[in-house]
């Protein structure tokens, strides 16, 4: 009997299914893509780095001829052992609550969800480990239960092994099901393989998913509660190819990125500009930067309220307006106030305090602010802090986007202090800087307005520049939500 012996799922209606329940698998199922490498992959590099992803990655040709042609059970562990062994527990469920989400996602098959969607209770089936998967289907997917394989650990740490009965598929999934549901005979299964039978014919009906990774995935706008807050460094899927490229460019990019990084450390501001195009950084300049303006007794420097994606937006705002101009952020590590070309102060979020530094450095001349911390990965906007408004009226939005093909320039889990490097790594990182128009007279606290009407206004026009989505998440929220703390860089005394 073939999986093929069940009607396509395209013929499955989704109509008065508000009180059904359905059982799926998920890779080739519920995802488009049948296999599971490139999400271990993921996990691998995230905690482990990149020995750990290139152990996977040569491990990957024994786990793909066990899997398709000894026994699948066999191949899945073999892929689990190498991602998992010796890792803290900890990290993978990070890795799985921070990292996966936005890739699962961005994978889901369209006949599925559409099925999915419209049933009122969910259980997804698979091989791949339970806590991989389960923050993403029961977090941003609704699903009510989740049956996945379980890991063994020892004090804290994965064994690379995994517990009794061993890998979900074939009978244990079918085992798993009458486990949880008893007697009570779901209305939906859905599956993709024969080793899904089993499960599929516990179910009233039967659906099979043909396999074709060309069909459109399911745009992330859709889903019932959106990714806002991503963490993780690399920006595209890990593929057995995408990883061998990412394993051959890091010696040279790393290279690469602290050559960068030195023109930018030891040339004169008004250089650094050249130097940057001729290293493959790219920058883009829209709209007029506001030019030096001459110093008075009762006139304050301008300050730049920028939003932030990267531990460079200072020096390549400095960069681009030819002198150097002093930053203040509420995340700042010792070894990026050490290593940076410009005067950097970490605020400390005690507002009298802070309030202090900030009138001081702007009776000395220009400054940059980021109101927010770092801004979502995702088209989203965090919510600005009021305190720059009440400093001063000589404001000027910038709106600022970089792009990256290999990637990501920060981390809310990592080493901060790689960010830098990590940005530079990219084989051509693009920096694109708006300088919008000075807030004018009656969006300034002057005119009566107070601190958080105006402080809303700038979020408002630099997210519509960026064609962003504002927020009432605050930088805090996103720690707590990818690292589980309030992202403080604390001062040793």
């Amino acid at each position: 009997m073939s999986i093929t012996f069940f009607p396509s799922v395209e013929k499955c209606t989704s109509e008065g299914r508000e009180k059904d329940t359905l059982v799926t698998d998920l890779d080739g199922t519920l995802l488009r893509g049948r296999s599971s490498f490139a999400y271990f992959a993921l996990v691998a590099f995230d905690v482990g780095g990149v020995l750990r992803l290139l152990f996977l990655l040569l491990a990957s040709p024994l786990a793909g001829i066990l899997y398709y042609f000894i026994s699948e059970s066999v191949g899945i562990q073999v892929l689990i052992f190498v991602t998992f062994v010796g890792m803290k527990v900890s990290d993978i469920e990070s890795a799985a609550r921070a990292v996966l989400p936005k890739f699962y996602s961005e994978d889901l098959h369209p006949e599925s969800w559409r099925v999915f969607s419209s049933c009122g209770k969910r259980c997804v089936l698979t091989a791949t480990p339970k806590i991989m998967v389960e923050p993403f289907l029961k977090d941003y997917l609704g699903v009510d239960i989740v049956l996945g394989t379980e890991i063994e650990t020892y004090k804290g740490r994965a064994t690379g092994f995994v517990r009794s009965p061993g890998v979900l598929v074939g009978k244990n999934k079918a085992n798993a099901l009458r486990r949880t549901f008893g007697d009570t005979q779901p209305e939906i299964g859905l599956g993709d393989r024969d080793t899904d039978i089993p499960f599929v014919t516990l179910c009233k009906e039967g659906y099979f998913v043909p396999s074709n990774p060309k069909v459109k995935a399911v745009s992330t706008n859709k889903l019932p509660k959106p990714i806002i807050f991503h963490d993780g460094r690399l920006i595209k899927k890990p593929t057995p190819l995408m990883s061998l490229l990412i394993i051959l460019w890091i010696p040279f990019g790393f290279f690469l990125s602290c050559l960068r990084a030195c023109a930018g450390l030891l040339l004169p501001t008004p250089l650094q500009y050249y130097a940057s195009w001729a290293m493959g950084v790219r920058l883009i300049i829209r709209g007029n930067p506001p030019p030096r303006i001459k110093k008075s007794k009762d006139q304050s420097g301008v300050l730049f309220v920028c939003s932030h994606k990267t531990l460079c937006d200072a020096v390549l705002l400095s960069t681009v307006l030819g002198r150097p101009i002093p930053a203040v952020a509420y995340s700042l590590s010792r070894f990026s106030e050490i290593i940076a070309p410009i005067k950097t102060i970490r605020l400390t979020r005690e507002r009298g305090s802070d309030a202090s530094i900030i009138k001081q450095l702007l009776k000395e001349g220009d400054l940059t602010i980021f109101p927010e911390g770092t801004t979502c990965r995702e088209p989203f906007l965090l919510r600005f802090s009021s305190l720059f408004a009440e400093l001063t009226n000589e404001i000027v939005p910038v709106a600022m986007v970089n792009k990256m093909s290999m990637f990501h320039g920060t981390t809310a889990r990592g080493w901060k202090w790689m960010d830098m490097f990590f940005f530079l790594m990219n084989p051509r990182p693009t920096y694109e800087i708006t300088f919008l128009n000075k807030l004018s007279y009656e969006y300034t606290c002057k005119s009566g307005k107070s601190s958080h009407e105006v402080a809303n206004y700038v979020q408002k026009v630099i997210a519509e520049t960026l064609s962003y989505e504002c927020t009432i998440f605050t930088r805090k929220d996103k720690y707590i939500a990818l690292a589980g703390n309030d992202g403080t860089v604390m001062k040793k005394s």
